[in-house]
């Protein structure tokens, strides 16, 4: 069963072995063990739900309490201290588009908002109950699921919109194709949520990010339906299929996604290369990236990274080991570990790894195999529970994600992090942060902050310590010429930051874009745009 207060499946359990719990203290300091409130008391505290009765809703404390938050840290701290607050007042279960139109008929009935909800992943605060003023109804896709339709000659997959990720890849491999849409979420987001939080997989460097693989769909708004038909190309004035990217909610509920898929690599295989330090990593991701190889998958950790998860992995009699061999090789302190990925037809996938290689050994950097490469694949969408693992020795873990243009990306890097480290001195505390680029495009890069720092055990002391933390590191990004957002969306988290990137007639374009589709503004009400 989904934990209802942390990350992922609650028979799955990432333990901290003891020289990852001594290296926090050593960063940290010794944790608070924290007092979690129980489900049965987060339930009680609810108040009563302002919605008639309807054969698709639910309004059990039970359902209210599971969908009334997300996976950011606030959402993680309300949940943990028995915070809830406002909460959604019903929980819905369409089976169809039909159902959703009558869903939304409903809650106009009785002036209530909507919130959409696909996996519950998200981490900018897209869940959360904005106005507790009027009722609120959760419409849940989980049970629009199915693939509708396949269309092998031009590679085409319809699918109901709720599509958990391997649900989806598990229909699709059932005929030899592949989305390769991978996020850490994979396991539990929707192909839904992808579409409208504009979601960058960890493979897109082959297989694109969802704007590249959506290709058509259907929205149900509080005006009407929304079809936006599959072309090869268009030029036939705006591209209706932009205004749902990254709508998140706002314009209505998407039901059903047309997305472009491919056949099942013949080969695949994720190597480990080790750089003696950042500028020579670097320069040589930039070329990587630049000279357009077929790989699938570049993710450069920086030397704090590169040491923090050596070091949490456990293994230290390995580790030890493999940190002599790169020290022969030129690699010490200050390496950075660089994963490459190659999937596709074996003719190509290994003539362009063997390219990368000689690339990367121009600028040092010494191949390490696919031992950690496969450890890597193995454990790509476990490494999210240690969130748990942490919370349990009193450490938060949060992070932030920007792109720029590659001038930038060095400087992006050093401010966030500096912003972090310094960000909780006034309580006297310290933040480990350390980064990696999790998509390299030749234009640029994104760069993916972690921050790990000590809990207080008290719940307004923690949501003012990640309060001060968000705004600096979020400065940081603006000053430094970043998108807010690369890959999680804005939500209620990122909106106060919008304006740097949109300026003020972007935002008023948005806004007259979702008064038409929402002219009572009852969907997903203060997410992405601030009010």
């Amino acid at each position: 069963m989904r934990r209802w207060n942390g990350w992922g499946d609650d028979s799955i359990n990432m333990e901290l072995g003891p020289e990852a719990r001594a290296f926090l203290g050593q960063q940290l300091g010794q944790g608070v063990l924290p007092s979690d409130a129980s489900f049965e008391a987060a339930c009680a505290q609810l108040a009563p739900g302002r919605l008639p009765p309807h054969p698709l809703v639910d309004a059990s404390p039970e359902a209210r309490l599971r969908h009334a938050l997300g996976q950011s840290l606030p959402d993680w701290l309300r949940l943990r201290h028995g915070r809830i607050g406002a909460a959604p007042d019903a929980v819905a279960y369409p089976e169809c588009s039909e159902q959703v139109r009558e869903l939304l008929a409903y809650a106009a009935a009785h002036g209530a908002d909507v919130i959409p909800y696909g996996g519950g992943t998200s981490v900018a605060g897209h869940l959360g109950v904005h106005d507790a003023s009027r009722p609120v109804l959760t419409i849940d896709m989980v049970r629009m699921r199915a693939l509708v339709s396949l269309d092998r000659e031009a590679q085409l997959a319809t699918f109901c919109a709720g599509v958990a990720g391997p649900d989806l890849e598990a229909q699709l491999r059932a005929h030899g194709y592949t989305l390769g849409h991978f996020p850490q979420s994979f396991e539990y987001s929707t192909l839904g949520g992808w579409v409208v939080t504009r979601s960058s997989g960890q493979q897109s460097l082959r297989y694109g990010r969802i704007e590249q693989l959506f290709a058509g769909g259907r929205v149900e708004t509080p005006q009407g339906t929304l079809d936006i038909p599959t072309f090869p190309a268009s030029a036939a004035g705006v591209d209706l299929r932009e205004m749902v990217l990254g709508s998140e909610g706002r314009l209505g509920i998407l039901t059903h996604a047309t997305v472009r898929i491919s056949r099942l690599p013949q080969h695949e295989a994720f190597h480990a290369v080790f750089f003696p330090g950042w500028e020579q990593a670097i320069q040589a991701v930039r070329e990587l990236a630049q000279a357009r190889l077929p790989l699938s998958m570049l993710r450069l950790s920086n030397a704090v990274e590169t040491t923090t998860m050596l070091t949490l992995a456990g293994h230290a009699r390995l580790v030890r080991l493999l940190e002599g061999w790169l020290s022969l090789r030129g690699c010490r302190d200050g390496k950075c570990m660089l994963m490459i990925g190659v999937s596709g037809a074996k003719a190509q996938a290994v003539p362009a790894l063997r390219a990368a290689l000689r690339l990367v050994r121009r600028y040092g950097g010494v191949h390490a195999g696919r031992g950690l490469g496969e450890r890597w694949r193995r454990n790509r969408f476990r490494s999210v529970y240690l969130r748990n693992a942490a919370w349990a020795h009193g450490y938060a873990i949060d992070t932030v994600e920007t792109a720029v243009d590659w001038p930038r990306v060095t400087q992006a890097m050093e401010g966030i992090e500096r912003a972090a480290a310094g960000a909780l001195q006034a309580w006297g505390e310290r933040v480990h942060a350390y980064t990696h680029l999790s998509h390299l495009y030749p234009q640029g890069a994104s760069v993916y902050s972690t921050f790990v720092f000590r809990l207080a055990g008290e719940f307004e002391a923690d949501l003012a310590r990640w309060r001060h933390l968000k705004d600096r590191v979020s400065e940081a990004i603006v000053a430094a010429g970043g998108t807010i957002s690369h890959q999680h969306g804005v939500g209620l988290d990122h909106a106060p930051w919008l304006a740097a990137e949109k300026g003020e007639l972007g935002l008023g374009a948005m806004a007259a874009l979702f008064r038409h589709f929402d002219p009572d503004g009852r969907m997903n009400p203060g997410k992405l745009l601030a009010p």
